[in-house]
C-alpha cells in the first residue's frame, strides 16, 4: 500500500474512567471545554450518552447577563471585605465567665500541706501576738471562708488591732451565716456606733431586733445608735424597750437618762440616773450623769457628792472634774462672789 492510500491511524483514549467519575467529574468537564476540543476526536461508543448529555445542559443551561454600571460602562466590582469579621448574633453569644470577687477577709496563700491556720492563730494569740494571730486567722479564712470559729476571731482580733473593717466584715458574714441569731449584728451595730456610722448601725440595729425581739440588749444597741444620729425621740422609745424587758439593765438606764437630760425631762434623768447608780456603782460615768441630774434640779449638795464619787472612781476622769472644780467656784460665788461661774454648764458623759 502506497503512503498515500495509507490510513492514519486511529487515535483514541487509553484509559475508562470508573464509573463514580463518570457520575460526577465528566459532565462537568466536558460543558466548562465547550467539546470544542472533541470535535475532531472519535469518541468511544461508551462515552456518547454522557456527551450527548452534557452538550443538552451546555445548550439549555441560562447565561447569566453581566451588572454593569450604565453611567460607566464597567462590571460592578464585589463589595470588599470588611476589615473585621461580622460579630455573630448575640443570642449565640455566651457571656465571658466573671471571675469570682476577691475576699477582703481572706489572705490568699499557698501550700504543700493541710495547716491548721487556727491554731497557729490561737498560740499567736496567747504569746501576745496579736498581728501575727490575726494573720494566720485571715489565711484559715481563706481556706475555708465559712468557719464561724475563724471568723469570731478574726473580728476579735481586728478590734484589738485597730483594724475596724475587717471587725465589720467578719460580723457581718457571721451574720449572715446565722440568719436566726443577733449576737454578730449586735457587735457590729456596736463598732459601727464607735465608728460614727449611726445610720448604718440603725440598720443593722433594727434587723437584730426582727431576729431577737425580746433581747433587752437589741434594743440598747439601737438606742445608742438613734442618740449618736440625734434621734432622741427614737433613742428613748429603744432605752424604754431594754429596761422594760430587763428592769437592772445598768447601762441601758444610764443611756435613758442621758437621752432625758438631752431632752430636757431632768427629773426622769435623775429618777433612772439613781437605779443606773445604784446597780454600776464603779462606772464613774454612771455619777458623773447623776450629779449633772442633781445640779440641774437645783439639789446643789447631792450633785457635789455624786461628782466627787465620779472623781474618787476616776481619777483622771475630765468631766467629773470639771464639773467638781465649778460647783466648787458656784460655793465660793454663794459665800460673797456673785456672778462666777453662773453661765456654765455641766459636762455631761456620753454613753
Amino acid at each position: 500500500m502506497s503512503p498515500r492510500t495509507r490510513k492514519a491511524p486511529r487515535r483514541t483514549l487509553g484509559f475508562t474512567l470508573p464509573p463514580a467519575l463518570k457520575k460526577a467529574l465528566l459532565p462537568s468537564c466536558l460543558a466548562a471545554l465547550g467539546l470544542a476540543a472533541w470535535s475532531d476526536v472519535p469518541i468511544p461508543a461508551t462515552w456518547r450518552p454522557w456527551v450527548a448529555l452534557a452538550e443538552q445542559q451546555v445548550r439549555t443551561a441560562p447565561k447569566p447577563a453581566p451588572v454593569s454600571d450604565a453611567s460607566h460602562g464597567f462590571t460592578t466590582a464585589p463589595l470588599p471585605l470588611p476589615a473585621h469579621a461580622p460579630e455573630a448574633p448575640r443570642e449565640h453569644l455566651e457571656p465571658a465567665p466573671r471571675p469570682a470577687p476577691e475576699d477582703a477577709l481572706a489572705l490568699s496563700h499557698e501550700h504543700t500541706r493541710r495547716v491548721d491556720h487556727l491554731s497557729r492563730a490561737r498560740t499567736l494569740k496567747d504569746l501576745g501576738d496579736v498581728s501575727g494571730a490575726l494573720t494566720e486567722v485571715r489565711r484559715a479564712l481563706h481556706d475555708d471562708p465559712a468557719d464561724t470559729a475563724a471568723l469570731a476571731m478574726a473580728a476579735r482580733l481586728a478590734r484589738l488591732h485597730g483594724q475596724p473593717e475587717v471587725a465589720l466584715l467578719a460580723y457581718a458574714r457571721l451574720g449572715n451565716l446565722a440568719p436566726e441569731e443577733a449576737g454578730a449584728l449586735i457587735q457590729q451595730a456596736r463598732l459601727l456606733v464607735s465608728q460614727g456610722r449611726h445610720a448604718e448601725a440603725v440598720r443593722v440595729g433594727e434587723e437584730a431586733v426582727l431576729r431577737a425581739p425580746e433581747d433587752a440588749e437589741v434594743y440598747q444597741v439601737l438606742g445608742r445608735a438613734h442618740l449618736g444620729a440625734g434621734e432622741l425621740s427614737a433613742a428613748i422609745l429603744r432605752f424604754q424597750q431594754a429596761v422594760h424587758l430587763d428592769p437592772e439593765h445598768g447601762y441601758a438606764l444610764n443611756n435613758l437618762g442621758f437621752a432625758y437630760l438631752r431632752a430636757g425631762e431632768d427629773a426622769k434623768a435623775a429618777e433612772v440616773l439613781a437605779q443606773a447608780a445604784q446597780l454600776l456603782p464603779h462606772v464613774a460615768y454612771v455619777h458623773n450623769n447623776l450629779g449633772v441630774a442633781w445640779e440641774r434640779l437645783g439639789k446643789k449638795d447631792e450633785a457635789r457628792a455624786a461628782y466627787a464619787t465620779a472623781t474618787r472612781l476616776s481619777p483622771r476622769y475630765v468631766q467629773a472634774r470639771v464639773n467638781t472644780d465649778r460647783m466648787d467656784r458656784l460655793a465660793q460665788a454663794d459665800l460673797g462672789s456673785p456672778g462666777l461661774g453662773a453661765r456654765e454648764v455641766p459636762a455631761l458623759s456620753a454613753p
